[in-house]
């Protein structure tokens, strides 16, 4: 719409003016102009900088109280269940005034006619007011001037802006267009105040939900392993039942991870190393006669979706040593390394036995098993490598891969 059609702002309610005033154009009166825009910039940068919202109330009723040089001037927040104001900010005030007392918010006050009305009020002989009661607050406090506007904020109003004085000056229309400017300025922040308390309250709401889902899925997973072991139990043929374990492990491992991220505060990234010591300790009560040592840095952040392939690979690798390094030995040990490397964007999981060793014909990736497929389309999906060292005696399988895709 042009300008020109737009409706103009409601007129202020003013005393009648006097014939003796006149535009005071003394240097006095425009060093008080240039300073009042000087604190419109200062309220718009303190908004701006995203300044703690109660910060920003008490500013802006202390550099309005200054530009108008006034005594006093005080944030009303509007209360609508109890039709009242309570004096949310303010300066000048006596102790307990602030964040406790209360005005009147129906039209017969000065505060609750501009609020219902939109239009601002100005009184300079609230001693002689007959349009609007005078507040107690300001009886209390020898007020003999006030000047109102609407706050506004999100589509509703928050309240009224209103500064006050004992002295018997006037305020007149060029004092009501800085203290709307101020007031404008607030209303802004207020908004964005809101804006900001809706978005935290649907993304805790959101976090939640994700933790809740973690939580189920992880409950779910449990409920998995447990059926799959009560069938591996009930089978008599011993190599479906292997595999019926090799598959527990596999869920076991998927579970864990679900269940770390509805203990974390963060829903989406979490240590790697807590995770693998954490499946290897799944590991170790399966496999009693091995004995698996972890040992991993602190602090390496993935994803979850990499920390779950990440695992897989170690699942497959972990139960693959301990079911056959140590064939006829007895008991033996493997062992799990995490450690970030190169720069800090990689990170390394080594796992290492002192068996029997591979075949001479080993080749990663060449095995027909499950397992040998699952380890080398985890490590392509990864983005990673995955190197065998021999060791005399033993084996090393070594996987390398980026923090981040």
């Amino acid at each position: 719409m042009p300008s020109s059609d737009r409706p103009a702002p409601p007129p202020p309610v003013v005393e009648d003016k006097s014939a003796s005033e006149a535009s005071d154009l003394t240097v006095r009166a425009l060093q008080q102009r240039i300073r009042q825009q000087e604190i419109l910039a200062e309220l718009g940068v303190g908004a701006l900088q995203g300044s703690g919202f109660d910060q920003l109330l008490a500013d802006t009723a202390r550099l309005t109280a200054e530009g108008l040089r006034t005594e006093f001037c005080k944030v009303l927040e509007y209360i609508p269940a109890e039709n009242r104001f309570l004096v949310r900010a303010g300066v000048g005030w006596d102790s307990g005034v602030v964040g406790v007392a209360s005005v009147g918010a129906d039209l017969a006050s000065p505060a609750g006619f501009a609020l219902k009305t939109g239009r601002p009020v100005i009184s300079n002989h609230l001693e002689s007011e007959e349009r609007f009661r005078t507040p107690e607050i300001l009886v209390r406090h020898g007020i003999h001037r006030a000047m109102n506007v609407i706050l506004q904020g999100d589509g509703r109003p928050f309240g009224v802006l209103e500064v006050d004085s004992r002295s018997e000056d006037r305020f007149v229309e060029h004092d009501l267009a800085f203290l709307q400017g101020a007031a404008n300025i607030l209303g802004m922040a207020i908004e964005r105040e809101r804006h900001e308390r809706n978005l935290n309250a649907a993304l805790e709401r959101h976090q939640f939900l994700i933790k809740e889902m973690n939580h189920r899925v992880k409950n779910s997973l449990a409920l998995v392993v447990s059926m799959l072991r009560l069938q591996a139990r009930e089978n008599r043929e011993p190599e479906f039942a292997q595999h019926l374990e090799d598959a527990t492990l596999r869920v076991a491992a998927i579970a864990r991870v679900h269940e770390q991220l509805y203990r974390s505060s963060d829903i989406e990234r979490f240590d790697i190393g807590r995770y693998i010591e954490a499946i290897c300790k799944d590991l170790g009560a399966s496999f009693s006669q091995c004995e698996i040592l972890v040992q991993a840095q602190p602090g390496i952040v993935i994803s979850a979706d990499r920390a779950i392939s990440s695992a897989l690979i170690v699942n497959e690798l972990v139960s693959n040593a301990a079911k056959h390094a140590y064939l006829g030995d007895g008991p033996g040990r493997v062992w799990v390394d995490v450690a970030a490397t190169g720069d800090g964007s990689l990170f390394s999981i080594s796992v290492r036995d002192e068996g029997s060793g591979l075949p001479e014909d080993f080749e990663i990736g060449k095995g027909r098993g499950m397992g040998a497929r699952m380890v080398g389309a985890l490590a392509e999906q990864l983005d990673a490598t995955l190197a065998v060292v021999p060791r005399h005696p033993g084996a090393e399988f070594i996987l390398t891969a980026p923090l981040a895709p």
